[in-house]
């Protein structure tokens, strides 16, 4: 194993600079991840040609593959930093790490993005359950066993972003609102309490950016962290939005 580890970065200063490429020569450790990678040159700032830099911006919170907020490309494919381990990314690519910021959203800086476009997608089909109040309102509806099994693999949603960075739909030219969105929809219409605004969200899903715009590249679900079923939930919104189209000739 390599004493150290090259670490090329695309780096960017602020929203409106251009990017530029710096490499970093990182001493290896058993056992390190891309966060603990980009802790080292944040203690030692220093370039390859030992040219003086500043620490690499990036997100992270959970450091447990739960909040979603480390997510970039590394090697060429989208994940969490905190999940990503150095010995397997140095297996898929010769002796080097590349981290880059994903590319369907706004850069911030170097690493950080503004995934705003996603949250604005989950806003559109009311990515939530409805209530009245936060008192106490007693027990709500049951919910059965199998409705429950099919609910919960969605629910591990963490907003990431990585099935929006590997669609092809999802870009600042389409008004696609993205296979999470879709998904989420999907969850929120299968709750009891959550159907309430069922029709709102078919409604979305139904007009432009909605399902017909999805191309059914299924790239999302390859590179889902929590193995969401994304395709099953895109084929089920299709199927829903087309009796909702139905309901709506004929006036029901």
């Amino acid at each position: 194993m390599a004493k150290t580890i090259p670490v090329k970065i695309k780096r960017q200063d602020t929203p409106h600079d251009g990017s530029r490429w710096e490499t970093f020569d990182v001493p290896y450790e058993s056992g390190m991840n891309v966060t603990t990678v980009l802790q080292r040159i944040a203690a030692n700032p220093m370039t390859a040609e030992q040219q003086s830099s500043t620490p690499v911006a990036y997100d992270a919170c959970c450091l447990e593959e739960i909040c979603g907020a480390c997510t970039m490309v590394i090697n060429g494919r989208v994940r969490q930093a905190c999940s990503a381990l150095v010995d397997d990314l140095l297996q898929e690519q010769a002796d080097s790490i590349e981290l880059q910021p994903m590319t369907k959203f706004p850069v911030v800086r170097d690493l950080v993005v503004n995934r705003q476009p996603m949250f604005n997608s989950l806003s559109k089909v009311k990515a939530w359950v409805r209530v009245d109040g936060y008192h106490d309102m007693g027990s709500g509806p049951r919910v059965s066993e199998a409705t429950q099994e099919e609910a919960y693999p969605l629910s591990r949603c963490m907003t990431c972003g990585c099935c929006v960075e590997a669609c092809p739909q999802f870009n600042d030219h389409s008004p696609f609102i993205g296979p999470a969105a879709i998904s989420q929809a999907i969850l929120f219409n299968s709750h009891p309490t959550g159907a309430v605004d069922r029709e709102d969200r078919l409604a979305v899903l139904s007009d432009a950016g909605g399902i017909a715009d999805c191309g059914n590249s299924q790239n999302c679900v390859k590179v889902c962290p929590k193995e969401i079923p994304l395709t099953d939930s895109i084929a089920k919104a299709g199927r829903d939005t087309t009796l909702y189209k139905i309901r709506q000739w004929f006036g029901r």
